[in-house]
């Protein structure tokens, strides 16, 4: 039965690929994780910082990272949805599931386009080099040469995928890892030294400070 007005999902994917094609256009709002697509020929990429539109009939491949969350619009044919684009999500974005399926719809068609050249950011991929090595010193560069990015767009495109800047980012790997330690019975120093925090003290601060919990708290959780 073909589309009389627009309607929204939210899916999570398998890590299959799949190929078709439908009869209407699509409207794709990574939330979490990462699709990588071949539509009519290009090869393309859906992420929580860039967004597509697939056209009606336009067949496509895709694959998405387990526990990829994508909110979905299938829309009827209208002007603004004859071509393939893809579009900047904004922070605003987030906010997508609190809204009816037509003002969903205007919201990202209303969003910039963005150039397909733009490269991807693998984040399981900076997650395990950061978690394998919280000890050494992690400044941007470092992080942004394993994607051969400047430190400035490797800043831009982290903070576009998850709304933390890379210091930010590595802080709360940083505070999540420590706080699973000390759970387990390792002491403010012992932690500190594995996630690169110079005393006990600087991660007890640390850990007050960004998650209002100190190392004791942490400790008696697993009593």
């Amino acid at each position: 039965m073909s589309l009389l007005e627009p309607v929204s999902t939210l899916r999570t994917y398998d890590g299959q690929a799949h190929v078709h094609a439908h009869d209407h256009a699509q409207i794709m709002a990574p939330l979490a994780g990462r699709m990588d697509l071949e539509v009519d020929g290009h090869a393309l990429f859906a992420d929580p910082s860039c967004g597509m539109l697939i056209p009606a009939g336009a067949r496509h491949a895709y694959c998405a990272q387990p526990g990829t969350r994508i909110l979905v619009i299938d829309a009827p044919e209208s002007a603004g949805l004859e071509r393939l684009r893809r579009f900047a999500l904004t922070p605003a974005c987030r906010a997508l599931g609190d809204k009816d399926a037509g003002r969903q719809l205007a919201l990202l068609l209303d969003l910039p386009t963005v150039l397909s050249s733009r490269r991807g950011l693998d984040l399981a991929r900076l997650d395990a080099a950061l978690t394998a090595a919280l000890h050494e010193s992690w400044p941007t560069a470092r992080m942004a040469q394993m994607f051969n990015l400047s430190p400035q767009r490797f800043h831009a495109r982290l903070l576009e995928l998850t709304g933390r800047t890379p210091g930010d980012y590595l802080r709360t790997l940083r505070l999540e890892s420590a706080g699973r330690m000390l759970a387990r019975g390792a002491t403010l120093e012992v932690a500190a030294a594995r996630v690169g925090y110079g005393s006990g003290s600087s991660l007890a601060y640390a850990l007050r400070r960004d998650r209002g919990v100190g190392a004791r708290a942490l400790r008696d959780s697993t009593r």
